[in-house]
């Protein structure tokens, strides 16, 4: 976005997370949650599925609000063929960080611009590789407690106490978090050139 032409922007998203990492790049923008349902996507492929979900975010707040610049984003952790999106209970986060314990996996995140009065959109993916210390049960539950994993694809959260579970990180740190920054902004830069 050219700094003497601002616009108004969206992000489609609820989690506080992303909120926080915006500011860092667009100080002014309002939060309209998508309520999308991740649910309804049957996509096999994880960058396929994150696109998917990532594009219904933005068109279903870009239609409520065509002249704005709605950003969203789908986050899903991939181990082998397995994709983990958030868990729907604790079991199931538990269940999710016995997996991803000991192993390493990938953190794909899709952002998608739209702006649905002229139907403009762009889309990009960041790919980052996670592994993680090998977990003992009463770490995992220690975890369990700390974090509201209900919230967070793969149950698990790098910057709320992600020392106690990640042993490396290779890629962008902000990708793991929720929004890789550095891909917006490259898709910012697009979006306003065309």
């Amino acid at each position: 976005m050219s700094p003497d032409r601002p616009q108004s922007v969206v992000l489609a998203s609820a989690s506080p997370r992303r909120r926080e990492l915006l500011k860092k790049i667009i100080p002014r923008f309002r939060v309209v949650p998508s309520r999308v349902d991740e649910g309804q996507f049957r996509d096999k492929d994880p960058e396929e599925f994150a696109l998917r979900a990532a594009a219904a975010k933005a068109e279903a707040v870009g239609r409520k609000n065509p002249s704005t610049l709605t950003i969203a984003a789908d986050t899903v952790v991939v181990l082998g063929a397995e994709m983990f999106g958030k868990p729907k209970s604790r079991t199931e986060a538990r269940r999710m960080l016995s997996r991803l314990s000991g192993r390493e996996h990938k953190v794909i995140t899709v952002v998608v611009l739209y702006r649905h009065r002229d139907g403009r959109t762009a889309s990009g993916v960041e790919r980052s590789r996670v592994t993680f210390k090998t977990l003992s049960p009463s770490v995992i539950e220690s975890y369990l407690k700390a974090v509201n994993c209900l919230d967070k694809a793969g149950a698990y959260a790098i910057q709320e106490s992600g020392d106690a579970l990640v042993e490396r990180l290779r890629g962008d740190y902000d990708n793991v978090v929720g929004l890789p920054l550095a891909l917006l902004s490259r898709l910012l830069q697009r979006f306003d050139k065309v």
